[in-house]
């Protein structure tokens, strides 16, 4: 992992777990597989503290754990997991997609289950449940039985999926997280193998067990002096079992990925065609979502026929048209979709692969010619399609002035999106007997500018921390404000006690706020557009090492 990966990570883990886990989780970074005793001594924190730490991360999944390299018997080695620490930028988007295929109820199961790491679903039900109550009229209450068959969707279409077992003995038991007691954290050598499993690797990955659960949501009192310590004690007594004991769940990225993929490649089949030919596609990648892995380079094949029983009544296309909009597909530039044989009408497939090479194509292109302008990207383009150019040729086919495109060549070489390939003609690599060529490498450009995107959006996150930082006392006293008002409200107060309570604040510090939220939510928005290229880029870099 590169220096701006740890940073970012690092920024990350500050703003969600705090300062104490961030200092354990960069120093794993830094430092790679280590015991806890090696962790205790050179982050210098206590022996419970870093126990805490790392249960908070290996909750999360984090950080992971294995067996001493020097066999049975040795201390336990934990090693941060760079590429998971990543995910919760991606956090937002996540539950946003949860909540446009599954409403409201997708929404609070994803949003439950990325706050807490992994939980079982008898607990994850009766949460979410007593949230929507919470948000419902009077007299209203959220069945559990609604929340189970939503929760049960997202595992049929493999957004959810079970906890590996820690021990691999196959038991309910083993499922349960390592991490729930800092016991656990401290010594979990003796349950663990040499490589920690994925959820794959055991066949009931996503298969929902049988949760007795009857019941509603329940709304939350305010609670009264002591009512707290009740509560407590009342949870901690309450032993009633559902039949899912020790069976944890925690959401698939990998998943929610193959979505955002698909999407995007619908998406570019739209802008380039049409939104008939982007449903045809929509309908092969729906009919192959669950049974294409993440890894592969194209989905299953499909018959035309199945394609054609399988498209929206909406859309009523007839069967000659759908065979010219899939010869059509199939002779675009793009290579979208590929014909694969001849039974049932034709066999096809989307080429994801070439699809997400295609796709961090046009990204890249995009980022030169907002960054240098449409001249620089009329060459960088040229370059991407003949591969290798003189710069006399560059000249003449770009149609560019010389003394301009010597000018543009140089800006893209001294910022490494274009490279010279020197051929020399004799041994001696005389400049008089050495042809220069201008050429460009998508992949090596590609993970350039994935760091130049890790860089970018820990500053974000740093300016976004800053300005929180610079107005704490006028949000503060906001807060106080708006929960003085919330309360009012709620008992009924009259509209000159509010108006009094509001005008706590002055007209220059209200305008200051307002300021603020400005500026912060154009942060937020920018971080969330950054990582949508980061998506491409890091999707095309993926395939390109699988291939």
């Amino acid at each position: 992992m590169t220096a701006q990966e740890i940073r970012l990570c690092g920024l990350l883990l500050q703003e969600h777990f705090g300062e104490m886990v961030e200092k354990v989780g960069t120093h794993l970074l830094r430092s790679g597989a280590q015991n806890l005793r090696t962790i205790v001594q050179e982050t210098n924190l206590s022996v419970d503290l870093v126990k805490k730490c790392l249960c908070v991360l290996v909750q999360h999944g984090a950080c992971c754990f294995t067996s001493g390299r020097k066999g049975p018997g040795s201390p336990t080695e934990y090693r941060a997991c760079c590429d998971r620490i990543l995910r919760v930028l991606r956090y937002p988007r996540y539950i946003y997609t949860a909540k446009t295929l599954y409403g409201d109820t997708g929404e609070l199961i994803i949003e439950e289950l990325l706050q807490r790491g992994h939980m079982t679903m008898s607990s994850t039900v009766k949460t979410v449940a007593d949230r929507l109550t919470q948000n419902m009229e009077e007299g209203h209450s959220m069945d559990y039985s609604e929340v189970s068959s939503t929760f049960s969707k997202l595992v049929e279409t493999h957004f959810l999926q079970r906890c590996p077992p820690v021990g691999g003995a196959g038991t309910s038991g083993s499922a349960a997280p390592a991490a729930a007691t800092s016991a656990a954290a401290a010594a979990p050598a003796a349950a663990v193998g040499v490589a920690p499993p994925t959820p794959e690797s055991f066949p009931e990955c996503y298969s929902v067990p049988h949760v007795s659960l009857i019941g509603r949501g329940k709304r939350q009192l305010v609670p009264e002096n002591g009512e707290d310590q009740r509560n407590a004690k009342r949870a901690k007594m309450d032993t009633e079992t559902h039949g899912d004991e020790g069976i944890y769940w925690q959401v698939n990225f990998e998943r929610f990925h193959q979505h955002f993929r698909d999407q995007a490649i619908i998406s570019a089949v739209a802008n380039k065609l049409d939104q008939t030919s982007s449903e045809i596609v929509r309908t092969i990648l729906r009919m192959s979502e669950v049974t294409t892995s993440a890894t592969a380079a194209c989905t299953k094949p499909l018959s035309a026929n199945e394609i054609f029983r399988s498209l929206p009544a909406s859309y009523n296309i007839p069967r000659h048209i759908l065979d010219q909009y899939l010869t059509l597909l199939v002779d675009d530039p793009m290579e979208f979709v590929g014909k694969t044989g001849e039974s049932g009408g034709g066999m096809f497939v989307v080429n994801l692969h070439r699809a997400l090479a295609n796709l961090a194509r046009a990204t890249i292109e995009s980022i030169v010619q907002e960054r240098f302008g449409s001249r620089s990207a009329r060459i960088f383009r040229l370059l991407l399609r003949k591969r290798h150019l003189e710069q006399k040729q560059v000249e003449d086919f770009a149609m560019i002035p010389a003394k301009e495109a010597k000018d543009m060549l140089y800006t893209l070489l001294s910022h490494n999106l274009v490279q010279l390939q020197e051929i020399p003609k004799t041994p001696d690599f005389a400049p008089s007997r050495t042809f220069y060529l201008y050429t460009v490498n998508q992949l090596p450009t590609a993970r350039m500018l994935l760091q130049n995107c890790y860089k970018t959006v820990a500053n974000l996150i740093e300016r976004r921390l800053f300005e929180t930082k610079e107005n704490k006392r006028l949000l503060e006293k906001s807060q106080r404000i708006e929960a003085i008002l919330a309360s009012l409200q709620a008992s009924g107060a009259e509209p000159e006690q509010l108006s009094e309570v509001e005008e706590m604040i002055s007209a220059p510090e209200k305008q200051q706020l307002d300021v603020l939220k400005l500026h912060v939510n154009k942060l937020d928005s920018a971080e969330n557009q950054v990582d949508e290229t980061v998506f491409v880029l890091e999707s095309y870099v993926s395939s390109t090492s699988t291939s």
